[in-house]
């Protein structure tokens, strides 16, 4: 599997194996193969596991698969749902977590930790679930005066190695935050060719994933691609239960005719998408999703077949069916 640089983080896979699927969160899958999932993705060239306590049962899986002792050559993240603290509290609660993740997992040392919030200006109001702010969002001047402040103390203590946003809030809020001089080593951002967060989405305005890549890049920052097939929206089918209503449901309805295409190319969706994300530009490393072999063994063929000739994405470009 190739390899990259992914901020400060050398020899990173070009494929990252997402806790999600592991966790539960894209469906069902028993604790066994999770576990023989983390094992078949080490065997084959995985170098970076993206884990979170939200992530249901993730952390137990990586317990379960390491016993507390890592290969030489994986790298863990986990990840702080911060929200709103009270002043003052940061600190602490983001070490509180960090204590956490690391009982859960056996381990005493993480590679890169991420605050998992949106973050946005101190005023702003969302389109969703704004009464629950609190919960889901770190409003600007809480994050400039304390979160960044106090991930950088934890990377100085050598409790982590390295620290990143999750890149799904506000876009100006988070290209503002790439551009700060305290700024994140790594960004999640959303890589795929609806340019769709789906339900991470709680804003009115534009997502422009594709500038916060292009601004991470500008700032030296690391990209970790996420939603590849946009939580089963870019697959041949969900293979949960979802309401109509739901915007990943909206948006596997809009991508109808990429399914078509698919069809016309005798390709697989889910493959094809991977292979987009893994070929857009400033995008080091690309989060699976997968809950079992199966679906691994169809992420690592795709990095394997490499990222689609520029014709192919210009067709899939033409269907304009990004938001």
């Amino acid at each position: 599997m190739q390899r990259t640089s992914l901020g400060p983080l050398a020899e990173i896979s070009r494929l990252t194996l997402g806790g999600g699927g592991l966790g539960q969160v894209w469906g069902e899958t028993s604790p066994e193969e999770a576990v023989a999932t983390v094992a078949a993705a080490v065997d084959a060239g995985i170098t970076l596991l993206d884990t979170a306590p939200m992530y249901l049962h993730c952390e137990r899986v990586i317990a379960a698969a390491f016993g507390g002792s890592l290969p030489a050559d994986v790298r863990i993240t986990s990840k702080c749902q911060l929200g709103e603290p009270p002043p003052g509290k940061a600190a602490a609660l983001l070490e509180s977590s960090l204590d956490a993740s690391l009982a859960a997992m056996q381990l005493d040392h993480i590679d890169l930790f991420f605050l998992h919030s949106n973050i946005c200006e101190d005023d702003a109001v969302y389109a969703h679930s704004n009464d629950h702010r609190a919960l889901f969002a770190t409003p600007w001047s809480r994050y400039v005066d304390e979160v960044a402040p106090a991930l950088e103390a934890l990377k100085e203590r050598g409790r982590i190695g390295a620290w990143g946003i999750t890149g799904v809030g506000v876009p100006s809020t988070i290209q503002r935050a790439l551009a700060h001089d305290v700024r994140p080593d790594v960004v999640q951002a959303v890589s795929n060719l609806l340019d769709s967060a789906g339900g991470m989405r709680r804003y009115k305005e534009p997502a422009h994933p594709r500038r916060v890549i292009a601004e991470a890049k500008a700032s030296n920052v690391g990209v970790m691609g996420i939603r590849a097939v946009q939580a089963g929206a870019l697959t041949s089918l969900i293979d949960r239960s979802l309401k109509d209503s739901h915007p990943e449901s909206a948006d596997y309805r809009r991508a109808a005719p990429y399914r078509a295409l698919c069809a016309e190319l005798g390709a697989d969706p889910a493959q094809l998408a991977h292979r987009y994300a893994l070929g857009m530009d400033g995008v080091d490393t690309v989060v699976l999703g997968v809950k079992n072999r199966s679906e691994l063994s169809q992420c690592i063929e795709a990095e394997a077949m490499g990222p689609l000739p520029a014709e192919l994405c210009a067709r899939i470009d033409d269907l304009g069916l990004a938001v």
